[in-house]
């Protein structure tokens, strides 16, 4: 990794463009075809609805600006919960990490909390603790945005 040269006093959000208007298919034909001059797809429909099979679908419109990912937000963080050790996990003496993915709201609330990985003996009580969680909003140009983030949750066994 190489640190830029300087940082930027403010960072531009990027607006994706909009995806170009589906191809019209109307009209495309052979006078005296196979096919029925009314289809859509007249001489493709003809040759078994192979052309379909070629076209992908249109890209799904986007309803909400994707979240902000960032690996950093422990500094944030300003109220913890301590996972409680499951007690069976303690007896069949199971340690391990769990790894969630989580989207922090503006409001600094955990929300779409998800398992990356772990031992299933000790996700259920890794997502109690970090739903429990609250962090200090993410600002990007003075404005509280939403920010993606992996929560890494230890669960050691002390006492050898």
């Amino acid at each position: 990794m190489i640190a830029p040269p300087s940082v930027p006093r403010q960072i531009l959000n990027i607006d994706e463009p909009v995806a170009p208007p589906p191809v019209n298919l109307n009209g495309l034909g052979v006078s005296g075809g196979t096919a029925d001059p009314a289809a859509r797809n007249g001489v493709l429909d003809s040759i078994g609805n192979g052309f379909r099979a070629f076209v992908p679908p249109p890209p799904p419109t986007p309803s909400a600006q994707p979240p902000r990912v960032s690996r950093m937000m422990e500094g944030n963080l300003i109220y913890r919960v301590q996972p409680q050790y499951p007690a069976l996990a303690r007896q069949a003496r199971v340690q391990g990490v769990v790894v969630l993915r989580a989207v922090i709201s503006r409001e600094g609330r955990i929300e779409n909390l998800q398992v990356v990985s772990g031992p299933p003996l000790l996700v259920k009580s890794a997502i109690d603790a970090v739903l429990q969680w609250r962090y200090r909003p993410y600002y990007l140009n003075n404005e509280p945005v939403e920010v993606e983030t992996q929560v890494t949750v230890n669960f050691t066994l002390s006492g050898g």
